[in-house]
């Protein structure tokens, strides 16, 4: 048999997917309900479906059956609906560049191999996207991580500006990269904390990347904030540092359009990034003509699409923490702040040896939950796969779940019931 990559030898699926190819085996008749990966359940923006409901009609491009590759840097209306979408959140687009691109993991690949290499790593906040780990490994960038633990009262270590800077200091890392609404811990990074940050950036002439797949969706009291409205006259040099990731999969609620972007103040990182895509010639060209609608939508009228988001997605984060604690008082369940999900740790109900990744393969392949008549299993994604592993010397995640609320609502209120039975039934099982 030929041999296959060192690489290829070792590499083990995504944790936020694990548990999906686990699953795929199964012909027990159990019905999975996925909160392991962030594939949201609601209809796209209205706009939008219009177009996709009517993609060969006299008005779309694609009338005579004909697809054609558009340019890398995508088409003129995607890039102008990009823009549209920065300007609804306040953000002044006239510096700004766009591109195109396969979702925001294209974004994100392209990113780092722009703006680090071998000798100058990412610099990340733990726990960050799992996604990360992978894509920079895969184009041979090493991660620098600022460690954050969970407390016993469901919050996440606030980030300390001081060790992120020694970390700069030490590491001489390429960029900083931040989630202001962060994924996984559903925590967020204010305006204020942002700007003490690309001040580092400035100090230390490094650039600053922020994903911001989940802008427009914060709660409680939280406001927005972004890279794009640091404070220029408080954080002077920031500009032409930095860098964002964009994406319609999540605000938009259109996962498999596959369409992101990347943003940046920078001509020459812009002009070049698009030279690297390049070779994968362009993204989606009926994916842009769908996101393409929103470049002709009214900015009010996008502020009240945001809003309606923001409450849906709250009323059930609430649920979801409410019914989790409900279910067993001693989990200890973040309060999210924003984006789309929660961790759950199980640390006081279980054993030292056990292993949030191999609950998530038993509750995939083995699991079950009778409810109303049915059988059910969870879909989850451990979080051991969101730390930077090297920087500990034990898995911080081993007790620790991801679970994103993106199921509908009846669904998500049979998440904590199930979650409970699925853990009493692994622990007997480890225990016998």
């Amino acid at each position: 048999m030929p041999v296959l990559s060192a690489r290829y030898h070792h590499i083990e699926p995504s944790a936020i997917r694990q548990a999906q190819i686990a699953f795929e085996s199964r012909t027990d008749g159990v019905k999975a309900i996925n909160v392991a990966v962030g594939n949201v359940s609601l209809p796209m923006h209205p706009a939008m479906q219009k177009r996709m409901c009517n993609l060969t009609s006299s008005e779309s491009p694609f009338a005579d059956g004909i697809v054609r590759y558009t340019p890398t840097v995508g088409t003129p209306e995607a890039n102008d609906a990009m823009k549209r979408v920065l300007e609804a959140s306040g953000v002044d687009t006239t510096a700004l560049f766009t591109h195109i691109t396969s979702g925001g993991s294209e974004a994100m690949e392209l990113i780092i191999l722009g703006v680090c290499d071998k000798n100058r790593p990412l610099l990340v906040i733990d726990p960050i996207y799992s996604n990360y780990h992978t894509m920079a490994s895969r184009v041979g960038v090493p991660v620098v991580a600022v460690p954050r633990e969970l407390g016993s009262d469901g919050t996440f270590t606030r980030l300390n500006v001081d060790a992120v800077e020694a970390l700069i200091s030490t590491h001489r890392p390429g960029a900083l990269l931040i989630i202001p609404y962060d994924n996984p811990t559903g925590t967020m990074l204010d305006q204020g904390t942002i700007d003490s940050l690309a001040a580092l950036c400035v100090r230390h002439d490094i650039w600053m990347v922020s994903d911001e797949a989940y802008r427009e969706l914060h709660y409680g009291a939280q406001k927005l904030a972004s890279v794009w409205r640091i404070d220029t006259a408080k954080v002077p040099g920031i500009e032409g540092k930095r860098v964002s990731i964009e994406s319609v999969s999540k605000v938009w609620n259109a996962c498999g359009l596959r369409i992101g972007a990347m943003v940046t103040d920078n001509e020459l990182l812009h002009t070049q990034t698009v030279a690297e895509h390049t070779v994968t010639l362009c993204a989606s060209a009926i994916g842009q003509y769908i996101f393409g609608a929103i470049a002709h939508e009214n900015v009010e009228k996008l502020h009240e699409w945001f809003a309606i988001q923001r409450t849906y997605y709250e009323t059930m984060s609430r649920a979801l923490v409410q019914g989790l604690q409900t279910s067993e008082p001693r989990l200890i369940v973040t309060a999210p702040e924003s984006s789309l999900y929660c961790v759950v740790d199980v640390r006081a109900l279980v054993p030292e040896s056990f292993e949030a990744h191999d609950f998530c393969v038993f509750c995939a392949q083995k699991g079950g939950c009778e409810i109303e008549g049915e059988m059910f299993t969870l879909l989850l994604s451990p979080m051991s796969g969101f730390y930077t592993q090297s920087n500990y010397a034990k898995d911080p995640g081993r007790s620790q779940i991801r679970i994103a609320y993106v199921q509908d609502a009846s669904t998500m209120q049979k998440v904590p019931k199930i979650l409970m039975s699925l853990l009493h039934d692994y622990l007997a099982r480890v225990r016998s």
